[in-house]
């Protein structure tokens, strides 16, 4: 039984693209192309000189339009991804706020467009790429902890860049316990296996406790003002954007402005996965915003959101047994989450809210994007409205009624 159990995690790990250890991170991510997309790491790799030199976008207009059919397996497609998408990023916001690049040059966006219809992701900079994708070990035989992990490319921003990539991606590291409680949670509800639902509730709920202690690192390795006035407008995309109303044009692919949001929590698909395993019920515009940053994922990522919501409701499933272990487990996982959305929130205030206060009053430090998205999300959302309305309806889904009748129960 438990051979045949292993035998179906193991499916799903597949299915999914799916790591046991590492959960939706990429494993042992490439670093090097082959010689012919040299051009393409030469820029990707001395990035943030050429940014801060403003020299970037001349570089840009020398490169040739290359083909990614040289590109032959998957991890060559998302190093591939990951640097146009860091150079495309660095190339549009050179010049900070005020003068946006409204055109795409066809060297980047030709293969990019191209790249991007391979993988399944849009052509932006997404989560996938530069948190999933976007790591190294610094000594190949040490273990992956903030000391000894790196990025691959990097935006200007110095250390408060490299800690807010790696602690992101060291939070969605944790939560690869949580995965694969997730994916027997769902196995266990076709058995009607109530002691395998409760156990992999239990790993969820541990792994949603070690995201939120992982996230703690964050302040002591981002400065807020750093990453305000200068990282966070890489991460600025062309919807929803006051800098770019209109979109951007991808020169040889469309005749039209596109539309795309930037890097956002939301597309990472470890929170989608959980809300989608509790059945939290976003509000409609919530939800909406949610199901579109979806696009932004990996397609099997994606699969296993879209997955765990044609399966039977957990929740309901929980209702119907009435069992008071079952309800305490799921309340457990539900409290454990809007602990980690509180924790979210109150650093989006540290980060993000109180720097952008204190630059409309005395002027924005170097080229950072100043007031235009001191209340908007880089994917486009209201940015605390967006986290304050998650956080409360993951709070409202608490089974309640059944926590009472437990309780008059042992009384």
């Amino acid at each position: 039984m438990e051979t045949n159990s292993r035998e179906t995690l193991q499916a799903a790990f597949d299915a999914f693209d799916i790591s046991e250890n590492l959960g939706f991170l990429l494993e042992e991510p490439l670093t090097t192309l082959p010689d012919y997309y040299r051009v393409w790491l030469d820029l990707a790799n001395n990035l943030t000189h050429l940014i801060e030199s403003r020299k970037l976008r001349d570089q840009v207009h020398k490169m040739p339009v290359l083909s990614p059919n040289l590109l032959s397996n998957h991890r060559e497609l998302r190093l591939a991804h990951l640097a146009l998408g860091f150079i495309i990023m660095g190339y549009v916001w050179q010049e900070g706020q005020h003068a946006p690049a409204q055109i795409l040059p066809k060297a980047l966006a030709k293969p990019y467009w191209q790249v991007s219809n391979m993988l399944g992701l849009p052509p932006i900079l997404t989560y996938a790429d530069s948190v999933l994708a976007n790591w190294k070990l610094r000594d190949p035989a040490g273990e992956m902890e903030i000391g000894n992990l790196d990025m691959i490319f990097s935006f200007p921003g110095g250390e408060s860049c490299r800690g807010f990539f790696i602690v992101s991606l060291l939070v969605d590291m944790a939560a690869s316990s949580g995965i694969t409680g997730t994916l027997e949670v769902m196995h266990a509800m076709k058995m009607s296996d109530l002691t395998g639902i409760q156990k992999g509730l239990i790993k969820v709920t541990r792994s949603l406790k070690k995201m939120k202690e992982t996230f703690k690192l964050m302040h002591n390795h981002v400065d807020p003002a750093e990453f305000h006035g200068t990282l966070r407008m890489f991460f600025s995309g062309w919807r929803d954007n006051p800098m770019l109303p209109r979109g951007l044009l991808y020169e040889g692919v469309s005749n039209e402005p596109i539309l795309l949001s930037g890097i956002s929590a939301a597309q990472s698909s470890t929170i989608q996965c959980f809300d989608a395993l509790l059945r939290i019920q976003h509000e409609d515009e919530t939800q909406a915003f949610l199901t579109r940053m979806r696009d932004y994922m990996l397609p099997a990522h994606r699969q296993l959101i879209q997955t765990l919501y044609v399966c039977p409701s957990l929740r309901d499933f929980i209702l119907s047994h009435s069992s008071s272990d079952l309800c305490q487990a799921y309340n457990s996982c539900v409290s454990a989450l809007v602990d980690l959305r509180n924790y979210h929130l109150n650093s989006v205030t540290k980060y993000i809210i109180v720097p952008g206060n204190r630059a409309r009053a005395i002027g924005c430090p170097l080229r950072g994007v100043g007031p235009a998205l001191n209340n908007t999300g880089t994917g486009g959302s209201n940015l605390m409205g967006f986290l304050k309305s998650v956080r409360d309806t993951t709070r409202k889904t608490l089974i309640l009624e059944v926590l009472s009748e437990s309780q008059d129960t042992e009384i």
